[in-house]
């Protein structure tokens, strides 16, 4: 299930790209199906770990050619372990939201980005994230399960990734089903996945991952606007008059 649009971030064959705050892997492999050579990053050994052994599945099973595997690093978003201008396209979903200082990364990012390269976040949208704040304090305490420091306004992300030098291209919403599981799993409490009507819905969004349904397909377009689970930026990185691209 991926939240980041590939067309609208302009990923093809020959890419170098960076997932940052990769989790599990989603858009690293996507990216790879893609003929990318990627670079995922997580502050979190085990999903670095998990991550590790889907590529070299993936390798194997002749999904993806060897070359599309950069590397797997566990690291911090704030100090980015990689030189100036590496990748043409850059993604971190639903990471900025879980670092105190992300005017750092935002400038991280950028930094790592090659001239003309693009970047796409993915952050909570506020309003769905706002009620998931009003019905539990453990959801976004920082050692909670969320841990979630901020909510972000559209406004306010636009202008950290614009304060950072970057050009915003496009924005849009994502997951508008995911928006109820979560207010849902907030109203019993976030580490309550036994609770008879999460596991239901859970169920349900397994069965929509896994089926897409065109039903589905439909209500999610027409919902996401409103609903949204997750608020998606596209920006670029100028290409400088004399500078090296």
């Amino acid at each position: 299930m991926l939240t980041i649009r590939f067309n609208q971030l302009g990923v093809k064959p020959g890419d170098m790209f960076l997932d940052a705050g990769a989790g599990f892997g989603r858009h690293a492999f996507e990216a790879a199906r893609n003929g990318a050579t990627v670079f995922a990053l997580d502050y979190a050994a085990d999903e670095v770990t998990m991550t590790r052994a889907t590529f070299a599945a993936m390798i194997e099973a002749k999904e993806i050619p060897s070359s599309g595997f950069g590397g797997v690093l566990q690291g911090d978003a704030t100090r980015l372990p990689f030189a100036d201008n590496t990748f043409d396209r850059v993604v971190t979903s639903e990471v900025l939201e879980h670092i105190q200082n992300d005017v750092s990364a935002i400038s991280e990012l950028h930094r790592v980005l090659k001239p003309g390269g693009t970047l796409g976040v993915t952050v909570p949208t506020w309003w769905p994230e706002k009620i998931n704040w009003m019905l539990s304090d453990e959801y976004h305490a920082p050692k909670s399960i969320g841990g979630h420091v901020r909510i972000y306004s559209a406004t306010e992300l636009k202008a950290k990734l614009r304060s950072a030098g970057l050009d915003v291209t496009g924005s849009h919403h994502a997951h508008a089903l995911h928006s109820p599981y979560w207010w849902l799993k907030c109203a019993v409490g976030p580490r309550n996945d036994d609770h008879a009507l999460v596991k239901k819905y859970r169920e349900f969004l397994e069965w929509d991952i896994m089926t897409h349904p065109r039903s589905m397909q439909i209500a999610e377009r027409a919902l996401s606007p409103l609903l949204g689970k997750s608020f998606v930026v596209y920006s670029t990185k100028p290409i400088r008059v004399g500078a090296a691209v």
